[in-house]
């Protein structure tokens, strides 16, 4: 990529589209083009036609999305694949129309099989069932990278599929329901934390920063405990704290810090071609890239480990009448790692970075 190119960051407020825009901006690359949802919503078809018509951007990193953790993909089946597949229809298939040198589309690790072999390679796509609580955005995932594949191979399109593991990191997610497990995590400890000391002014502080289902700091103790209760962080009355988390805390999950993400995908985008990955087989497929660390821990593990990284003492209780997700789903990062990119942020260290930007 040139440095004027004109680069198209879809989603470049959420957690991936900005850590992809600020290392973009680090390594010197100066013309993009940035909307926000409420400038164009790319599931209006007419909206995203109109915006490639006039722009005419020549990369594009499509990170936009329709996320969330096991709550919101339990509870929000429909919204997850409609909303995802409009998304990526719309600005895959205008890329093609106008003309774009390169695309970068971003998925997601729960792709791959619930019971797929550990580590999950690449080829193990679609060789058996999905994970039931997120087979409808796993579904879409799986369109997504499918259509990248079948552009490149009809129209000779230069579009390459990425699977990023579980990410965290600035920009995140914090809210209560449809959060995903880190960000979920650090925020009930930091909310019980203060529940435990009784101190008022931070936990109205984060109510007012972040509302729960429309309650905010000013509203009454009585109405935010209410809210504290329903997702799990209550106190008893001789003052003993607890935090709920769903499941038993048995299933293994890999993190990467959104920030190495983010340098892998420019990485890629500025060093890898789909002729790279096709290799010389009749059949092309499973083209699409892992990204990852290559290292797990369980929920329970990372449940302690958050609490000592925030300092809560309370007790953490895991509700094993709710589900679980899928057990493991480590990935294998060796085709990233065969092109020439590893990652650089450890776990506890990334912990304790993203809980000092949620305190601002």
């Amino acid at each position: 990529m040139e440095k004027d190119a004109k680069i198209f960051v879809a989603g470049h407020h959420g957690l991936v589209g900005s850590a992809i825009l600020h290392n973009l901006e680090k390594k010197g690359y100066t013309n993009f083009i940035l909307r926000t949802h409420k400038e164009l919503d790319l599931c209006n078809q007419a909206a995203v036609v109109d915006f490639f018509d006039r722009e005419k951007p020549e990369y594009v990193f499509l990170a936009a999305a329709h996320v969330g953790g096991i709550v919101a993909n339990s509870r929000y089946r429909a919204d997850f694949i409609y909303r995802n597949l409009e998304i990526q229809n719309n600005v895959i298939y205008n890329a093609y129309r106008t003309g774009v040198k390169k695309l970068l589309f971003l998925g997601s690790t729960c792709i791959y099989p619930g019971n797929a072999p550990q580590p999950m390679k690449e080829d193990c796509l679609l060789t058996s069932e999905l994970e039931y609580t997120n087979e409808p955005y796993a579904l879409s995932k799986i369109a997504g990278l499918k259509m990248c594949e079948s552009f490149n191979l009809q129209y000779g399109t230069n579009y390459i599929a990425v699977m990023p593991t579980n990410l965290y990191g600035p920009n995140d997610n914090f809210d209560l329901e449809r959060s995903h497990v880190l960000p979920a995590l650090i925020r009930k400890a930091h909310l019980g934390k203060h529940l435990m000391s009784n101190n008022w002014d931070e936990i109205r502080c984060d109510f007012e920063a972040q509302p729960v289902e429309g309650v905010n700091g000013s509203a009454s103790e009585e109405e935010i405990i209410e809210k504290l209760n329903k997702y799990g962080i209550t106190r008893t009355a001789d003052g003993k704290v607890s935090v709920e988390i769903w499941g038993t805390g048995t299933p293994l999950r890999e993190f990467l810090w959104s920030e190495d993400m983010a340098d892998a995908c420019v990485f890629i985008m500025e060093n890898v071609d789909f002729a790279d990955l096709k290799g010389t087989a009749k059949e092309v497929r499973n083209c699409h890239i892992n990204i990852g660390t290559g290292k797990e821990l369980t929920i329970k593990e990372l449940a302690y480990l958050i609490a000592k990284k925030v300092g809560f003492n309370g007790e953490i209780v895991f509700n094993a009448d709710k589900p679980d997700g899928t057990m493991r789903k480590l990935t294998d990062p060796s085709k990233l790692h065969g092109l020439g990119w590893k990652h650089k942020v450890e776990l506890e260290e990334g912990i304790a970075q993203l809980y000092n930007w949620y305190l601002g």
